[in-house]
């Protein structure tokens, strides 16, 4: 697999992983009307700082709830450098298509994801055996991640991006930045600072899969020697996430990235590229194997 493969995957991983995972932390319970809470907070004498975490939560907890959506992703990330993609995914069945650019080390290069049926597809690079495509199973990814080129991306790719933007609800010094229009949508933005330890923590009222998926987060910001996280948040008047940020200081670079979310619980359709344009690494690997093996035999 030729180099521009690796590199466009750490690109992808480390956008996915940032922006792509379940939320930390965040409501698990249906959210209540804006009006109604709203009343109620007002009525309670709750601070200012209350009605904030309540706007955020109703925000996370109606991503939690989103069948699918269609994003794009931009700025840095440590070692992995610039990246900037465009994504459509559905939720339920699970299948995501990913075009962007990206990499670091002045190699970068374009390429495409696709998830289509639990496998997932990368183009970019030089062909692989005349193919244009490679092909990933994504259970061999979740179980052996660690002996794999793109790492944990197999476990993270089919993940709502917006929902992390729940792991702001963690944050002890929540504010209202403003009132901010974003492509013409009104918008109210709030921002904060998290620690890890305080995501962590954010982890033990999630279900299994859910801490999981915040374990690798935490172990990737932990290698990046992340201890806090700026995040900003940009929520409409239905509640929805228009725009979330995440910045951070890191031993191997800057951490500067934005999701920007465009449509929602719209129908996305996404095809597995032709067959003979594909080579599937499970036969690669097993072949190579094969002629290791015959090759130990004769000698």
């Amino acid at each position: 697999m030729r180099h521009i493969h690796r590199n466009a995957a750490a690109a992808v991983l480390a956008g996915v992983l940032v922006t792509g995972l379940a939320a930390c932390s965040g409501g698990d319970k249906p959210a209540a009307s804006k009006s109604v809470e709203g009343a109620k907070d007002q009525a309670a004498g709750k601070p200012a700082e209350a009605t904030f975490a309540a706007a955020v939560k109703r925000a996370a907890a109606k991503n939690s709830k989103l069948t699918s959506l269609s994003y794009t992703v931009s700025g840095k990330t440590p070692e992995a450098g610039v990246i900037d993609a465009s994504a459509s995914m559905s939720m339920k069945p699970p299948a995501m298509q990913m075009k962007a650019k990206g990499g670091a080390g002045g190699e970068t290069g374009e390429f495409e994801i696709r998830l289509v049926d639990n496998a997932m597809y990368m183009s970019g690079g030089e062909a692989v055996d005349g193919k244009s495509w490679l092909k990933f199973d994504l259970n061999a990814l979740g179980k052996k991640a660690g002996g794999n080129p793109l790492g944990a991306l197999g476990s993270q790719v089919d993940k709502n991006p917006a929902e992390q933007s729940g792991s702001l609800t963690a944050a002890k010094d929540l504010k209202k930045i403003g009132e901010e229009t974003l492509d013409g949508v009104k918008t109210t933005h709030y921002a904060g600072t998290v620690t890890l330890d305080q995501l962590r923590d954010s982890l033990q009222s999630k279900d299994t899969a859910a801490k999981e998926r915040g374990e690798e987060t935490l172990k990737q910001y932990e290698q990046w020697g992340i201890s806090t996280l700026q995040m900003d948040m940009w929520i409409d008047g239905q509640d929805h996430t228009k725009q979330f940020r995440t910045q951070a200081a890191s031993v191997k670079g800057p951490l500067d990235l934005t999701a920007k979310f465009l449509d929602y619980n719209k129908p996305i359709t996404v095809q597995a590229p032709p067959a003979d344009q594909v080579a599937d690494l499970a036969e690669m690997m097993k072949g190579a194997t094969a002629g290791a093996t015959a090759g130990a035999g004769g000698a």
